[in-house]
């Protein structure tokens, strides 16, 4: 029987240590062979969110799991823990394989164990994690990596995708399918986590472009240059990117784009418009032009993102 061991201190998130639990404690009634002992480690009683818990066994318990999960870290500013640093770190030496659950991530790249690896963490996140560990090479728009003994999933939801996968390799797919069904959750969801990420325009202020955003959302439809972009801001086109590169962090053809992306999402989301339709509103011209760029930016094609995310009124 698998040892699955949660890692719990002070300053982690219940959601993904109650979601974790959850699938690796009650075995499925398909299951007729061993399943998962699963163990709660931390220091003495610790608060999760709101809640108190006591765990099983002390940290260094972590060292004689099979699996370790991290959950959520909540405050990714502050540094965690180094008894649970080096717990995992522990762990992961004595031959555990460890997963991260959302930002549980920044305790696996403070032990060293993302190093030269692939990662992700919660979109919220991820220019962070990037940043303070660069020799982590984050992955913003997927929904979990695999790297065969160190694992990280994207945020919240996600986590579910992951420990599912865990599932999935321990005890093959029928079985993560059967566990799926009881968790009333798909056993496998399509794109990233690119999908959930929201654009919104940077809030009016006293920069150089504060006018402009407001003037090109209006126009989206429209076939619009970085030329007719500087007119309206009245600056010349090389002015305009060193304005936009500061206050965005992108070129203004991205930022165009991504505005367009996003459009197209909220019309796929709340109207019933075809795909041609939606081409024309947010101006991509063609279907399939807008079927490219909607698939290699948001991870699927809009007919899946409409499926998912469609408004759905109440009937009276």
């Amino acid at each position: 029987m698998d040892t699955v061991a949660l890692a719990v201190t002070d300053g982690m998130l219940h959601f993904e240590l109650a979601l974790a639990y959850e699938v690796f404690g009650p075995a499925p009634a398909a299951v007729t062979g061993p399943w998962y002992d699963i163990a709660l480690c931390g220091p003495d009683a610790v608060r999760v969110g709101r809640f108190r818990l006591e765990p099983d066994h002390g940290l260094d318990q972590l060292s004689r799991a099979d699996t370790v999960i991290v959950p959520g870290w909540a405050d990714v500013d502050q540094d965690p823990p180094a008894d649970l640093v080096e717990a995992v770190r522990a762990a992961h030496d004595a031959g555990a394989r460890v997963a991260s659950l959302c930002t549980g991530a920044f305790v696996l790249a403070a032990a060293g164990l993302l190093d030269g690896k692939r990662a992700t963490t919660h979109w919220a996140h991820t220019q962070v994690l990037a940043a303070r560990y660069p020799q982590v090479t984050v992955d913003p728009d997927v929904l979990y990596v695999d790297n065969g003994s160190v694992l990280t999933s994207a945020g919240k939801a996600a986590a579910m995708d992951l420990c599912l996968h865990l599932v999935r390799l321990d005890h093959g797919s029928s079985i993560a399918n059967t566990l799926a069904r009881r968790l009333v959750v798909p056993p496998h969801r399509d794109g990233g986590q690119a999908q959930f990420v929201t654009t919104p325009v940077p809030a009016p202020d006293n920069h150089p472009l504060a006018e402009l955003f407001p003037w090109v959302i209006e126009r989206l439809d429209r076939p619009l240059t970085v030329e007719d972009l500087a007119r309206q801001a009245r600056m010349s086109s090389r002015h305009l990117g060193r304005h936009f590169r500061s206050v965005t962090g992108t070129t203004p053809l991205q930022w165009l784009l991504t505005q367009r992306i996003r459009h197209a999402q909220e019309l796929l989301e709340t109207t019933d418009d075809s795909v041609d339709t939606i081409a024309a509103a947010t101006g991509m011209g063609t279907a399939t032009t807008l079927r490219r760029h909607f698939n290699r930016t948001v991870g699927v094609p809009p007919d899946s993102y409409r499926r998912t995310f469609r408004l759905r009124t109440r009937p009276a």
